[in-house]
């Protein structure tokens, strides 16, 4: 099997980077380094604006609040939040704390840094609806414009990372445990230890933060040594690499989800049969089974079966006989199993990339399902979908993912992908009824009422089938034996850590 050029270039570059850690003139250092190979590439890692969180993931930045595995509020560089409506808050910064560029982290540190990401991020202005904020020694007070119970669980996400404003973000300083010394757009992160980090001892003295979206270049990387930890290995390659005593498999539920996005401007996907003739299309359990080799589960909806925020979902059966059925209800003609309209064959774009080995498998199986109705995909795969989806109107369908709740809370996927200004709304979904019940959410402090809202509005969007949820994957990670301290999150926010080390 002849090796991608990616995979070579690849192995040149990690092969370099442990020649110059492990020898100096000819003799052994102790330096530990550890090398992760990630499967998206960032081409930059300002935090407020890198869509791939390469700052946060990299040990660089960190956020007020923090967010754990059982979905969690915790305290980081805020070490407590309290507001009686919602709206007015106050929000003590720890103490002790420098950025590395050695400048104390102040409450007018904060505020400056949440002022520089809302210029600069619309999906986070949008997010935030920060009105004011005052800043007085550690103690920041922040007035939203409306009130937003969940305002604390917005400061988890990784574009919100605290950072020295007097410092060009394209170097950012954040108050993480790792130092930037080099990022190589496209290519890696080199980083060290912050050798004045607030929260402890950092174990590594070195790590370099790679991406290479080949997953079978990373697969190769791994084997070959030259990678330490390797995120998303090709999953069929799971049993393969379970019987290597020198590897060590990780396997968790994450809180992502793989989906169809229905370009609500086209015409025939704007009728809610065509999009339930679709998604009858899609075999779920197939995917899990055969795509994914048992590491993911099928998605009823955007939420995990048994989160609090997920209703109870209508079936969604994979029949090719009911797509056939649906698209006649919609007003398609369908002669000898064959859809037509007005005589002519449907035609789609459809748009997946490649970042996850399995978009485009899952991509190329619901081709030809629809095929088998005379409907022709045509598939696109792009570099950077984000980009593409939010800058382009020329695609119909998309296969995507992202983590929908990573904040233990509904208002990001509905705030962000359901409404009329949500940064994450590529589909150009508006739905007036929901935009109404997503704005009832945000103004409700109780949690329990809040999830009820939760269920009402996801609800809404499972019976009108405004995406096809696909499957849940599992995060899936490889390191070598001799890695210790990794946690494989189900946030994947958090990377290299202090606790990070090898042996």
């Amino acid at each position: 099997m002849g090796y991608s050029i990616s995979f070579v270039i690849l192995v040149l570059l990690l092969s370099a980077c442990t020649s110059q850690t492990s020898s100096t003139s000819g003799e052994a250092t102790n330096t530990k380094k550890l090398t992760l190979l990630f499967n998206v590439q960032s081409n930059t890692i300002d935090p407020h604006t890198d869509v791939n969180y390469t700052a946060s993931r990299a040990g660089i930045s960190e956020t007020l609040v923090k967010i754990d595995d059982e979905q969690q509020l915790q305290p980081w560089l805020a070490t407590s939040w309290k507001s009686k409506d919602g709206q007015h808050w106050t929000f003590q910064i720890r103490p002790n704390v420098t950025f590395h560029s050695g400048a104390p982290v102040d409450a007018q540190a904060v505020k400056s840094s949440l002022e520089r990401v809302t210029q600069e991020n619309p999906a986070i202005r949008n997010a935030l609806h920060i009105e004011k904020m005052t800043a007085n020694g550690q103690t920041l007070q922040i007035v939203t414009d409306t009130p937003l119970p969940q305002f604390p669980s917005e400061l988890v996400h990784p574009n919100t990372g605290i950072i020295d404003t007097s410092v060009d973000a394209s170097t950012p300083s954040g108050t993480g445990p790792f130092v930037l010394t080099q990022f190589k757009p496209g290519i890696e992160v080199d980083v060290k230890r912050n050798p004045s980090y607030w929260n402890g001892q950092v174990k590594l003295d070195e790590a370099t933060f790679s991406f290479n979206e080949d997953a079978n270049a990373r697969l190769l990387a791994l084997q070959s040594g030259n990678a330490d930890v390797v995120y998303r290995f090709p999953v069929e390659s799971l049993s393969q690499l379970q019987t290597d005593p020198n590897l060590v498999i990780e396997s968790v539920p994450g809180l992502r989800a793989h989906q169809l996005i229905y370009n609500m401007e086209n015409p025939h996907l704007g009728k809610l049969p065509v999009r339930q003739a679709i998604d009858a299309l899609l075999n779920r359990q197939e995917i899990v089974d055969a795509v994914m080799s048992g590491q993911a589960s099928v998605a009823e909806g955007p939420f995990l079966a048994d989160s609090p925020l997920s209703p109870k979902y209508t079936a969604k059966p994979f029949d090719i006989e009911r797509a056939r059925t649906l698209f006649a209800q919609a007003g398609y003609t369908v002669t000898n199993g064959q859809v037509t309209n007005n005589g002519a064959p449907l035609t789609f774009n459809l748009i997946t990339y490649q970042s996850r080995a399995e978009l485009p498998i899952i991509a190329q199986l619901l081709q030809a399902n629809a095929t088998q109705l005379g409907i022709k995909l045509n598939i696109q795969q792009v570099d950077n979908a984000d980009e593409y989806l939010a800058e382009n109107k020329n695609w119909d369908m998309a296969i995507y993912s992202f983590i929908t709740a990573p904040r233990g809370d509904a208002s990001y996927l509905l705030n962000s992908v359901y409404t009329p200004t949500g940064g994450l709304n590529y589909g150009q979904v508006k739905d007036q009824a929901l935009n109404t019940l997503i704005q009832q959410l945000n103004q409700t402090v109780d949690v329990e009422q809040r999830n009820q809202i939760a269920q009402q509005a996801v609800e809404m969007i499972d019976r009108n089938l405004l995406h096809s949820y696909i499957i849940h994957p599992n995060n899936f990670v490889a390191h070598q034996k001799r890695v210790s301290g990794w946690v494989t999150s189900k946030s994947e926010y958090y990377m290299l850590t202090k606790d990070l080390d090898v042996n």
